[in-house]
């Protein structure tokens, strides 16, 4: 699978460089799809204090992910990543409807950063395998995503454990920063 992953970025990117920042509040996902895209296992993960950062080299193509830490006291460091970003991968868990307005707000702020202007935006609507996990319809309205207007974005339904659309999402991605989305 790391090498299918490997492949498809080269196919994605020809030569471009590409950097990608995964977002979203503690306990979502991130981690665990950043090493499913990676790898294609589930790895354990602790929470990321700090970020992590994976770059996979094919054919001199770059691609860089950014998995960074999601608790209240670290959210405040995501700005420093946010130079020269060409999207942001917003991951939502999906079942914890208790946090999705922390989960909007934090969104939306990104959304308002001057530095991330250009990026493009793909939503992980994540542990679609829990019960009561909300659809995608529910997560673009709780996330309110039809306020934006001056990007391009999509929302997946994923399962990082199940590795169910997180390939179908980075599809959607790569064809947005090919056509110059990003």
């Amino acid at each position: 699978m790391g090498i299918l992953f490997t492949r498809m970025l080269s196919s994605i990117f020809g030569n471009r460089e590409a950097r990608i920042l995964v977002l979203g509040l503690d306990n979502a996902g991130k981690t665990t799809i950043l090493y499913r895209l990676q790898m294609g296992e589930v790895v354990s993960t602790i929470p990321t204090i700090g970020f992590n950062v994976e770059t996979v080299q094919y054919n001199n193509i770059k691609f860089q992910v950014w998995d960074l830490g999601g608790q209240t006291s670290i959210r405040p460091y995501w700005r420093c990543y946010f130079p020269n970003t060409q999207a942001i991968i917003y991951v939502v868990d999906s079942s914890d409807t208790d946090r999705l307005v922390t989960a909007k707000e934090e969104f939306h702020a990104i959304l308002e950063e001057d530095e991330l202007k250009g990026a493009v935006v793909l939503v992980y609507a994540n542990k679609q395998d829990l019960p009561g996990a909300l659809n995608d319809a529910a997560i673009t309205e709780a996330l309110e995503l039809h306020k934006i207007k001056s990007r391009q974005w999509a929302i997946f339904k994923t399962s990082a454990i199940k590795g169910e659309g997180l390939f179908e999402g980075l599809d959607w991605l790569s064809n947005t920063l090919k056509s110059g989305g990003g």
